[in-house]
């Protein structure tokens, strides 16, 4: 059998009581992530084309 990659799912989104977005995901295998982004520090993105 070849190597496992991970493939990321989206499980949600929230916002901390520090005002920062935290995005939940998961994979098939069990494996889970928690990536958190500072709304404060920033300015808007671009839209993509």
């Amino acid at each position: 059998m070849g190597d496992h990659v991970h493939v990321r799912l989206s499980q949600g989104l929230s916002v901390s009581e520090a005002g920062e977005l935290i995005e939940h995901s998961r994979c098939r295998c069990g494996a889970t992530w928690t990536k958190m982004f500072d709304a404060d520090g920033g300015k808007p993105e671009e839209p993509s084309r």
